[in-house]
């Protein structure tokens, strides 16, 4: 993770932390315009399905973010899905979205 400076390398933590803690597929981080920090996982009920970085931007959204500076999803899947990077633009338009390896190795950016 030498590529990411800290604060996007915290995101990383938090993604990876998440992820591991409820057994997801996914982890995700977001940092708000604040510099307030939301994380999720993948929700996986019957009735509701979200993206880890979907669920992080929900988490945002209603404690009141009104944009995103950075944000990280850890999964072994080779890429974001388009739903979930379309969120992230809704909230930014030039904030990195990375992609990391359940190691924190960072694989891509959007």
């Amino acid at each position: 993770m030498t590529d990411l400076d800290p604060e996007n390398a915290k995101l990383v933590t938090l993604a990876r932390s998440v992820r591991a803690r409820n057994g997801a597929a996914e982890g995700a981080a977001v940092r708000d315009l604040d510099g307030r920090t939301y994380s999720a996982s993948t929700v996986a009920l019957p009735s509701l399905k979200l993206t880890a970085l979907q669920a992080a931007i929900a988490a945002a959204v209603s404690s009141g973010a009104e944009g995103l500076e950075a944000a990280v999803v850890v999964t072994e899947a080779s890429g974001v899905d388009v739903e979930s990077l379309a969120a992230v633009r809704d909230l930014t338009q030039s904030g990195p979205v990375f992609l990391a390896d359940a190691s924190g190795e960072l694989r891509k950016q959007f």
